[in-house]
């Protein structure tokens, strides 16, 4: 008797021919109701729909002072170095803790930094050095107080802002110092202009715009296979490409006017690097998922296996490094170290990531949102001081900001719970 053998699948095969119908999928699936993707993505599409608005409203308000390509230029340099410190504080704040010392680190990594390049003669790439692995020992000391003695973040960064600003102060013995030199300002100050010609504008800063907006397009289609392959709802693919299209133009724009002024920050290199680089660590590897568990439930957590004492070592750790680095490019910027520099940093970098769609309680945060809470804030307050705006009525503007922020936050908590 014959016995009839059933063909083996070649799982490579199979694989592709799963691939190959997520990607037609991709193309020809999701939904065009506009109102039922914003409902649904409320958290995060509402962040930037205000910062469209926002920008919108001081372009009117100034004339279109805000939008030339010196000042959008200005607020790139002027805003680095909280933007730095918000990527590292979106981290904490999504782990469940809070660092309240980190203008305290800038000011003690930056005097640290001209103590031995301004004060002593050390080459500028020493002091740099220094900063950071100073940077590193303050988050250190930090990471242990919390994780392993167990004394509250609040506390302990609170004891570390008081500590490091008067060390910043034995450092300084109470004087500023300055200036740097040429290599260390270029820091927070250089630019790359003229590598590949233009006339009147720069063509490597509209290369390296073109190829931001490739690399998003493409990344957001192999979010929307994934999406697709794992029966997660996506919008439709004309929204699809319009929602491309028009990031792309804001891209474009913004390198365009970039391209008009100076050319190319090399502190708008230095901050897009850590983007992409911190946007990786927090959303494909295993210490990113380790951090959104411990702020989302720490019992659940531990449990689960998460070695929740290292990991907030590490958070911390990581702040102190984005402190140092913070600390190099504002004292580039100022060109000198002064006792009270960094002054409110922390409040700023708070705010930039609770306006960015962090919560309050943890478990929930990106570090593109805490990017877009920090233009915010940075166009709010550039757009303020355009038109002259007392500071006295800056600072009410920007509490006000925060505050609905976190109130938005606890309104999409209490929506989401009555609907369950």
């Amino acid at each position: 008797m014959t016995r009839t053998v059933p063909p083996k699948s070649d799982p490579g095969a199979d694989t592709a021919a799963t691939g190959e119908a997520a990607t037609s999928a991709a193309l020809h699936s999701g939904t065009s109701d506009i109102r039922a993707l914003i409902s649904r993505n409320l958290r995060t599409s509402g962040i930037y729909v205000a910062f469209v608005a926002i920008i919108a409203l001081f372009a009117i308000l100034t004339g279109g002072t805000s939008l030339s390509p010196g000042n959008i230029t200005n607020i790139v340099l002027q805003y680095s170095y909280i933007l730095v410190l918000a990527i590292g504080m979106v981290i904490v704040i999504i782990a469940g803790h809070i660092d309240l010392s980190v203008g305290s680190v800038v000011a003690l990594t930056g005097a640290v930094s001209a103590v031995l390049v301004i004060r002593n003669g050390a080459p500028w790439w020493v002091g740099m050095l220094a900063a950071i692995a100073v940077g590193l020992a303050v988050g250190a000391w930090h990471g242990f107080w919390v994780a392993y003695v167990g004394i509250p973040a609040f506390i302990v960064t609170l004891a570390g802002m008081l500590l490091f600003r008067g060390l910043t102060l034995q450092v300084l013995d109470n004087i500023s110092l300055s200036p740097f030199p040429a290599e260390y300002q270029k820091v927070a100050s250089g630019f790359l202009n003229g590598l590949i010609g233009g006339q009147g504008y720069d063509a490597f800063t509209l290369l390296i715009g073109g190829i931001a907006v490739a690399g998003y397009a493409f990344s957001q289609f192999r979010t929307r296979v994934a999406r697709i392959t794992y029966k997660q709802p996506v919008e439709s693919f004309p929204l699809f490409v319009a929602r491309i299209v028009a990031v792309g133009l804001v891209v474009m724009y913004f390198a365009w006017q970039l391209a008009h002024a100076r050319g190319l920050p090399i502190v708008l290199i230095i901050l897009a690097v850590l983007i992409i680089a911190y946007g990786v660590i927090t959303t494909r590897s295993v210490f990113g998922r380790q951090v959104y568990a411990i702020g989302g439930n720490l019992a659940a957590a531990t449990l689960s296996g998460v070695k929740v004492k290292v990991v907030n070592f590490w958070i911390f750790v990581n702040m102190g490094f984005l402190s140092a680095l913070a600390g190099i490019i504002y004292s580039s910027r100022s060109n000198g170290a002064q006792p009270a520099a960094g002054n409110m940093f922390e409040l700023d970098a708070i705010a930039a990531a609770f306006i960015g769609g962090a919560a309050v309680t943890g478990g929930v945060g990106t570090v593109v949102g805490a990017m877009v809470g920090g233009l915010i804030m940075a166009v709010m307050s550039n757009g303020m001081q355009l038109m002259g705006v007392d500071q006295s009525i800056q600072s009410v503007v920007k509490g006000l900001v925060l505050l609905l922020a976190v109130a938005f936050d606890v309104y999409n908590k209490r929506r989401a719970g009555s609907s369950r």
